[in-house]
């Protein structure tokens, strides 16, 4: 897992306020997450709500029916609920590892993503913030960008992450909406190991800190 270390070192951050992270093994969508986001030559971390809601959305937040956790890089630069974010608000996303399932006879199996070297995961993100319309509170919130999946992958999903390099962290920022969709493709076939982990993971439910939910099992032949 991650640590405030590493965080400062591979996002250059300015802005550190105290923290004492910890580590967190089952994030569902609209739970709180951990984002980069640039402004005024400053990188910081900001706690947001994985599940974007546009700042133009005038209802309240429970008649948002549509999934907005991921945006599907082919549809986010038209898609009304992410097209301005990814044309203004760009961010980053650290993560450990992914799960992605996969439909078998007994039920869906997740398996666990990581880097094969070890080093956090960046997923390039779009954020906005938008202010409940009855009492007034602000929300920031964000959404993890999907491609196609490279081969590796796509013996699990059909789909994965927008993983950045740390030199493409200011194209993805800062660059214009052409140079930011360059880098929306399927990440390097070597970048990533994967491994079966327990169905308890499939349940939110199940305790967020728990370790043993990335750790292999072995499957039944």
């Amino acid at each position: 897992m991650y640590d405030w270390r590493e965080l400062v070192e591979l996002y250059r951050l300015t802005m550190v306020p105290p923290s004492n992270l910890q580590p967190r093994y089952n994030i569902c969508p609209t739970d709180t997450i951990d984002v980069i986001v640039s402004g005024g030559g400053d990188r910081t971390l900001i706690p947001m709500r994985w599940g974007l809601v546009p700042g133009w959305w005038k209802k309240p937040l429970k008649e948002i029916k549509v999934a907005t956790f991921n945006a599907r890089s082919d549809t986010i630069a038209d898609k009304p609920m992410f097209r301005d974010s990814f044309k203004r608000r760009r961010c980053l996303i650290p993560a450990s590892g992914y799960y992605e399932w996969v439909t078998t006879p007994e039920g869906k199996q997740p398996y666990y993503f990581t880097r094969r070297d070890g080093q956090v995961i960046t997923v390039a993100g779009v954020q906005d913030g938008w202010t409940e319309p009855q009492c007034g509170e602000r929300m920031r919130s964000c959404s993890m960008v999907i491609t196609e999946a490279n081969k590796f992958v796509s013996d699990i999903h059909g789909r994965m992450p927008v993983i950045l390099d740390a030199n493409d962290f200011d194209q993805w920022e800062r660059g214009d909406a052409k140079d930011a969709a360059a880098l929306m493709k399927p990440a390097a076939e070597e970048l990533l190991q994967k491994w079966p982990v327990s169905k308890r993971v499939n349940s939110s439910r199940a305790d967020s800190d728990d370790s043993t939910l990335i750790e292999k099992i072995e499957l039944p032949k």
